[in-house]
């Protein structure tokens, strides 16, 4: 393990991708503080997990009044670190992290309450059953640069909510959030140990998590990264959620408001730099429609105003974060367009910039034997195509190995729906694109190469949690049915129990419960 150790330890440097300040250092978390850090969240949980939901969600108040108070700081903080503009910074990461504490805070317990469960056959007379669910333990989150703060944020308050200790390593090239998240997370007043903040390099934080016995890992990041971390978690069995890449598709039917659409393209295909795992990356266009929306959104695209973000909001679209991601999408532009693709639409870069810029790009006349149309972009870059069919719009949309979030877009809600029945994705909104990472109440992820698991929602707050059966008898037999000894008696007896899972009619249940039930008593309360 290269985690730092006492005699030079590394630094995490924050550098601000739109301009190439640098915004401050953290110090590497020492390899050998790592099973202190565990046994001191081991400790604070076993005191947390014994909290009511009411008592929890008061420290969830006090993160979210802290929030409030310095939103613009946290925006400032997000925007310098990630590149994205503020206003983005401000509505899809400070104000998710607001939303989350109220929801939470309000629906745990709803949610997580033990749960009566019915008899489910007569032979399970007498016999009561309740599940509960139960804390993790220690939840280890390793969460990415694209939004540094609302996603771990979120899934650090669906861990407290849920009676977890949390132990959180955000991404290496976003410290100064991390910083930023301790200081939030302080506000809460939560018991010493409950959360601690491990900075260094992501694959050995996540064999120190494994090592020291985490007990679930969320993860959020690329596609490779997630598979790593499966092959590691096998090794002890260690649980995962996976939230990994996105190739989304939007549909765009012939009787869409093609405004709104080609709005709607625009805001989820260029936002934050089109580094969104659920944002829009590939459309597809009705053929009868197709050269209006094109036009609408070669407009919209050259309007937008891109460059260095500021408090002013002066600028639509910021930087990119990562070189190396710059490179990804500079690759994939130059090889469709060697293939045959057009740019048509490009916005207007300011004069001067020394960061990570890419113009939002509009394209067509593209297939999908291109990289650009199969593999995640995760840039400010829309390829359009157009369609004739339906069937061939669904053909083209599940036509790739991942699935998080899709879109159709269509003044027929019902027809939109019936279409989105047939679309695979964890998510797929009508007539809008993207947003629903923000609400707190529903579920967020996605099949195939998307991940594993939910995060968000009740189904969020329950992957937090380990279900517990207990069952109990409140008749008292000495026997059950099942028990020594085994004759033939009591083999007729479950033979004949057969019928009583699925009964063709109310007679023939009862002539099954009258063939079992006099022996199953006798074998239950007379038999020695």
């Amino acid at each position: 393990m290269n985690l730092s150790d006492t005699r030079a330890i590394a630094q995490a440097v924050g550098i601000n991708p739109a301009t190439g300040d640098v915004l401050g250092e953290c110090p590497h978390t020492p390899a050998q503080a790592i099973p202190e850090i565990f046994k001191k969240a081991r400790e604070a949980q076993a005191v947390w997990a014994r909290k009511s939901f009411k008592q929890r969600a008061k420290h969830l108040r006090l993160m979210r009044e802290y929030i409030i108070e310095n939103a613009d700081d946290l925006a400032k903080t997000v925007a310098t670190s990630n590149g994205k503009t503020w206003f983005d910074a401000m509505a899809t990461e400070v104000l998710p992290c607001t939303l989350a504490c109220n929801w939470y805070g309000k629906n745990a317990a709803r949610v997580l309450k033990s749960e009566k469960r019915e008899m489910s056959s007569i032979l399970w007379i007498g016999k009561r059953s309740e599940v509960v669910h139960e804390p993790l333990g220690v939840v280890g989150i390793i969460s990415p640069w694209n939004y540094p703060l609302s996603i771990p944020f979120g899934e650090i308050v669906m861990g407290l909510m849920a009676g977890n200790a949390i132990v959180l390593k955000v991404a290496a090239v976003t410290p100064m959030v991390g910083v930023a998240i301790e200081r939030i997370v302080e506000a809460g007043q939560l018991p010493e140990g409950l959360f601690h903040h491990v900075v260094g390099a992501g694959a050995e934080v996540s064999s120190a998590f494994f090592e020291n016995g985490v007990d679930k890992l969320f993860f959020t990041g690329s596609v490779p990264a997630g598979k790593d971390l499966m092959a590691q978690a096998a090794k002890t069995l260690t649980p995962l959620s996976l939230e990994l890449g996105g190739k989304d598709p939007m549909i765009v039917l012939e009787d869409a408001d093609l405004e709104r659409a080609a709005n709607g393209a625009a805001w989820a295909g260029y936002q934050n730099s089109g580094q969104s795992c659920g944002g829009v990356e590939r459309i597809y266009v009705h053929e009868s429609v197709y050269d209006r929306f094109v036009d609408l959104l070669a407009a919209r695209t050259r309007s937008l105003r891109q460059g260095v973000p500021n408090a002013e909001c002066t600028v639509d679209v910021g930087a990119m974060t990562t070189a190396k991601q710059r490179r990804v999408v500079e690759k994939q532009v130059d090889e469709a367009v060697a293939q045959g693709a057009k740019i048509v639409a490009q916005a207007q870069l300011a004069d001067n910039l020394q960061g990570e810029f890419y113009p939002a790009t509009l394209m067509t006349h593209v297939h999908h034997d291109m990289v650009l149309m199969r593999e995640e972009t995760f840039g400010p870059v829309l390829p359009v195509m157009p369609f004739k069919t339906e069937e061939e719009a669904v053909r083209l949309a599940n036509d790739c190995t991942m699935a998080l979030s899709a879109s159709i877009w269509s003044r027929n809600t019902n027809r939109a729906k019936a279409l989105a029945s047939k679309v695979r994705g964890g998510v797929v909104a009508i007539n809008d694109h993207l947003y629903t990472h923000g609400m707190s109440d529903l579920p967020w992820g996605g099949p195939g190469e998307s991940g594993i698991g939910r995060t968000h929602g009740p189904e969020g707050l329950k992957e937090m949690t380990k279900p517990k059966a207990i069952n109990w008898d409140y008749l008292r037999a000495r026997n059950n049915l099942w028990w020594y000894p085994q004759d033939r008696e009591a083999y007729v007896v479950i033979k004949h129990a057969l019928r009583l899972g699925s009964p063709r009619n109310v007679f023939e249940f009862l002539w099954a419960s009258l063939k079992v039930m006099p022996t199953m008593i006798k074998r239950m309360y007379f038999q020695k």
